[in-house]
């Protein structure tokens, strides 16, 4: 479960008796997860060939998680006065468990502006208050993952030969702005290979520091957001980058 997460590279971190709530309360559920999470892979050409709206690599993962009975699910919470209804929110949550001892809700925050993290958290603390919730779980890019996106991205386009612009059109890019091809070219200029200063400038522009990952969750939990909710941070690991195929993938076209 959990053990075998931290042992496959994950970062894994647990706050207010989280852990002990699962395994004795959700272990079918929580080993439900940890199976998905360690079949779960990323090609490093889907990272570059990502562009705007959900990955193709999230959404394989969100429909691994609703094959296992983990779907979407919108909590309400209704405030009444007199049998008048006063106040009606709905909370809209990634992946929700049902099990007999309770609920889960994770959710998924692959690439998103950091403050994502404190509506989470603050969903799973209200939630957790009306005892809608017993547990909240967040997967988000986790420490070794976001060391190692300029690597392996500059590598893999070593690897299949791009030089310049054009070749691009490998990973399905069509368009790039200008200020981002002004950038790259403003590096290739001063003696930069193109692989780099591409490089460069896509991890920067697409998984900067101000996007979702490891270090900025465990900011938050570190100081108290979501409290008192059981939580369960998952963080995932360079390790499941591939440039193998995968399973579906079209063909890379010729250079």
């Amino acid at each position: 479960m959990l053990s075998r997460l931290r042992e496959a590279g994950f970062d894994v971190l647990t706050k207010n008796h989280a852990e002990a709530i699962l395994l004795h309360d959700f272990p079918g559920q929580l080993d439900e997860l940890a199976a998905v999470l360690l079949d779960f892979r990323i090609g490093v050409a889907e990272l570059i060939s990502s562009g705007g709206g959900e990955a193709a690599f999230t959404q394989r993962l969100r429909r691994d998680l609703t094959r296992r009975g983990w779907p979407k699910h919108v909590f309400t919470v209704q405030t009444i006065v007199d049998g008048i209804e006063r106040e009606a929110i709905g909370h809209e949550v990634d992946h929700v468990r049902s099990a007999p001892a309770g609920r889960l809700a994770l959710e998924i925050e692959w690439n998103n502006k950091d403050a994502f993290y404190d509506r989470d958290l603050e969903n799973f603390q209200r939630l957790h208050m009306q005892s809608a919730l017993s547990a909240g779980i967040v997967v988000t890019r986790g420490a070794s993952m976001q060391e190692a996106f300029s690597r392996r991205i500059k590598g893999r386009l070593e690897a299949d030969g791009v030089a310049d612009e054009a070749g691009l059109a490998r990973y399905g890019i069509d368009e790039r702005t200008q200020a981002q091809r002004r950038a790259v070219a403003r590096m290739v200029a001063r003696g930069i290979p193109f692989a780099e200063a591409f490089t460069r400038n896509f991890v920067t522009s697409k998984y900067g520091q101000a996007s979702t990952h490891w270090d900025k969750l465990r900011a938050r939990v570190d100081r108290g957001v979501g409290n008192p909710c059981p939580l369960l941070l998952i963080g995932l690991p360079a390790a499941i980058f591939t440039d193998d195929p995968l399973p579906g993938d079209a063909p890379r076209l010729p250079l």
